[in-house]
This record gives structure tokens, sequence and C-alpha cells, in this order.
């Protein structure tokens, strides 16, 4: 495993045409001497034509085939030795599906509802290590605002930017988060994967079908843990105005006040069909870690242990700096025979003329 081996055998049909190459250059300079030698007398090739020496032109040809033969053998990436590179499984994947509706900025849970909430994601990000999870923001509509992504770092970017405006229908629809959720898993890989979707709601459902969606997400072997805010009994929402500091009732398009139901029954049976659980956060504050030692990391079927895979070491490097060693010294200038025991080229000028002048 540690001897040398080629990634790319196919490049070395390339010497072919190196070979061709470098015969066609030796034939040019073969032809180009003996046009000269019917032009010129022998005698005189010493003292009418500056040429490099024979030698010289010989080792200028065996350097371009060398160059041509280590940029060959660049290319057929040669690989020498082999390091193993551990990679960590992924455990689960997780879909946080989080309400995102005007109700969440009810302040019965401080500062209000959908802060806490996503203060106690990115809690909860701490504790997922090694999964992929993904963020869904929803109301009346559902957006994705980050894909199954092992990225934290870009999870709470979006997490803290999300809110009312992330959709654009207000209202609380359950099936929408669901089904974009099930459209957004990946395939788990011969079922080694958990996969949950985290539900983070303070509302009752409004003209959709979740049970049915969840009954899907059943038949698929995705649970559902639900986490509901909010009273069961109802209660008015109050929100402050960042600018002015004063507390408002919201009102709906009559002008009444909106109140906030938390539909308990019904996550906790959306929850029972997959299998999973149902949290009542109420309008207290939530122990995320107390919730997921107990229904979170059970869902996940625990840890799967990480894989390592072997990485041939590329030492392409190496024949390609040949290579440019190869290439400077074929193009280097050399010495040029010598005319009356000299090189230098005013006083070949000079005698080219004297000679020409004496015709």
């Amino acid at each position: 495993m540690n001897g040398l081996h080629f990634a790319a055998t196919h490049w070395v049909h390339l010497l072919w045409a190196v070979a061709a190459f470098i015969a066609l250059l030796a034939w040019l300079e073969r032809r180009g001497q003996g046009d000269l030698d019917r032009f010129v007398a022998a005698p005189l090739q010493s003292r009418l034509v500056l040429r490099t020496t024979p030698l010289r032109r010989a080792l200028r040809l065996i350097f371009l085939g060398l160059c041509g033969l280590f940029l060959t053998l660049a290319l057929m990436r040669p690989q020498w030795g082999a390091q193993f590179v551990s990679t960590p499984r992924v455990g689960a994947q997780i879909m946080v599906c989080l309400d995102v509706s005007r109700s969440m900025l009810a302040e019965d849970v401080a500062p209000n509802r959908l802060e806490r909430a996503k203060a106690e994601l990115r809690d909860l990000l701490s504790y997922l290590d090694g999964d992929q999870v993904g963020l869904i923001a929803f109301a009346g509509r559902a957006t994705v605002l980050s894909p199954l992504t092992p990225d934290f770092s870009f999870l709470r970017l979006v997490l803290d930017k999300a809110g009312p405006h992330s959709v654009t229908r207000g209202g609380t629809r359950l099936e929408e988060p669901i089904r974009k959720a099930l459209a957004g898993f990946r395939d788990r890989g011969a079922g080694e994967v958990s996969r949950s979707i985290l539900l983070i709601t303070d509302g009752e459902d409004h003209d959709s079908f979740p049970l049915e969606a969840a009954k899907t997400a059943a038949e698929r072997g995705v649970r559902i843990l639900a986490i509901g805010f909010g009273d069961e009994a109802g209660s008015e929402i109050q929100i402050t105005d960042p600018r002015t500091g004063a507390r408002t009732l919201v009102r709906d398009a009559d002008g009444n006040p909106v109140r906030s139901r938390l539909d308990g029954d019904l996550l906790r049976e959306m929850a029972l069909v997959t299998g999973g659980a149902y949290i009542p956060a109420g309008t207290g504050a939530i122990d995320l870690e107390s919730i997921y030692e107990r229904h979170i990391a059970n869902l996940t079927r625990g840890r799967l242990t990480g894989g390592s895979y072997q990485i041939r070491n590329d030492v392409f490097q190496w024949p390609l700096l040949c290579a440019l060693l190869c290439l400077l010294a074929a193009v280097i200038p050399s010495g040029q025979q010598t005319v009356n025991g000299t090189t230098n080229r005013h006083e070949l000028l000079t005698w080219n003329f004297r000679y020409i002048d004496s015709l």
C-alpha cells in the first residue's frame, strides 16, 4: 500500500506524442544541418554561422524529451504512501419546525415566546454534535431557512434572523412544516440514521390536516417531538413596540383581541402517532437539557461510531519540478562556437563584411 501508484494511468499514452515530437525536432535539426552543408562549405561554416555545438543540440533534445516525460508522469498522478482519515458518522437527522407567527411574540414568556424558543434552540445545538439539523419557519406558510447541515454556525446565523417576516402568511398551519420536513430528509442508508421532527408551536391548527401529515411521517420512520408554548385555555397576546416601548394587544381584522390557544391534544396525538413525545412547555422556562436526555437522545437511537478511509498521498509535485528544471536546461543559452578564437559578435560581423567586400 505504501509503494508507488498511479491514479490516472490513461495519460501514459501521451508518451507516444512526446516521442513523436522529439523525433520531429531531431529530423528538423538534421535536415537543417544538411541544407547548410549544401549551401555553405564546411571550412566556412565555422566563420559564417554562429551555432551551438552538436553536443549542446543533442542535450537540448534530451532535456526536452525528459521534460515531456516528467509532465506525463505528473498527469498520471503518482501517489506514494497513504494516510487514514477518520470521518464522523451522522447520528441523526433532525428538522426543527419553528412557529414564527405573531402569537409567538407574546410576552408571557420573557422576553417573548419566539426569542425564548430561539434561545433554547441555540442551547440545544450544543447537544447535537455529529447530527445534521435543518430549520423550517412556519405560520400560515412554511419556509425552509436551512436544509439539513452539520454546520451549526450557519444554522445559528439563520436562526437569529428568523421571525414573522420569514413567512408570507400569518396563522398556524401545522401540516405544511411536517410536509416540508419530510421532503427535506435525505436517504437514511440502510436504516442507520434516525430522522426526527422537532415541532415548536404555540397555536392551534387552522384549516390543514396535520394528523394525516403525521401518519405519513410515521410510515417513513420519522418521529415527531412536539413542544407546546402558551396556554391551552387561551390567552390574549400582548407585544411591546421596540421604538416606543408601549405594550399593545394584538387584534384581528375586526378589532377584536386575538386569543392564542395551544391545542395540546392535537400535538400529543401527532407525536404519539409517530412514536414521539409531546412536551407542554406552557408559559414557563424550558429545560432543553432534560428534554434532550429524556426524549431526543432516545429518539436518535444513540450515536453511530465514526468511520475511517484511506487517502493516498499525491506526489505529482516532484515530477512537475523535474519537468520545469529540464525545460530550463533546454532553453538556457549556451556558448557558441568561436570565430578566430573569440565569441565577440562585433568582431564576427566585421569579419563577415570584409569577406563580402572581397568577393
